[in-house]
């Protein structure tokens, strides 16, 4: 069985005049995620873990945040995208499994939802997608509460 796995990672400043969007899911917060898209780190260290495990280069290659198609684009669109690629590549998503780093908001009763979500574009079920968050103790720009990380792991079956 040939079996691949990937890692990616991603973070946002907080801002003002920005919705809070992680995993798909709108999270009621008075500052946002800056970012080209629409900012969901959650979503965005998913897919550089998808692309890098088919050996499919990062979220920057495919989706560059010079090209005016992607502005505030929902990341979910560009989930179910990164799903196609790989797909086409002849790999079949076995898990994703992803840690959020967040001082502030409290994220843990969206969680469900966000699993549901990035199961729903990935095409895989929500069994197959964990979701966790976690705070950093109030270090770093994730303890000030400046922005938000996430790191991710893809692994991906052959289909050929």
């Amino acid at each position: 069985m040939d079996f691949r796995v990937g890692i990616g990672f991603d973070a946002h400043p907080l801002a003002a005049g920005r919705r809070l969007v992680l995993g798909g899911v709108d999270i009621p917060y008075h500052l946002g995620l800056s970012g080209h898209s629409d900012g969901d780190v959650l979503v965005h260290a998913i897919m550089d873990a998808l692309l890098g495990a088919a050996g499919l280069g990062d979220k920057g290659v495919h989706f560059p945040s010079s090209d005016p198609q992607y502005k505030d684009i929902s990341s979910l669109t560009l989930l179910e995208t990164v799903a196609r690629l790989v797909g086409q590549e002849g790999w079949r998503i076995s898990n994703v499994d992803a840690t959020m780093l967040a001082q502030k908001p409290k994220l843990a009763p969206f969680i469900q939802t966000m699993r549901e979500q990035a199961g729903k574009a990935l095409a895989i079920p929500v069994d197959r997608v964990g979701i966790k968050v976690t705070t950093t103790d109030y270090m770093g720009f994730v303890g000030r509460e400046e922005g938000i990380a996430a790191c991710a792991v893809a692994s991906l079956i052959a289909e050929r």
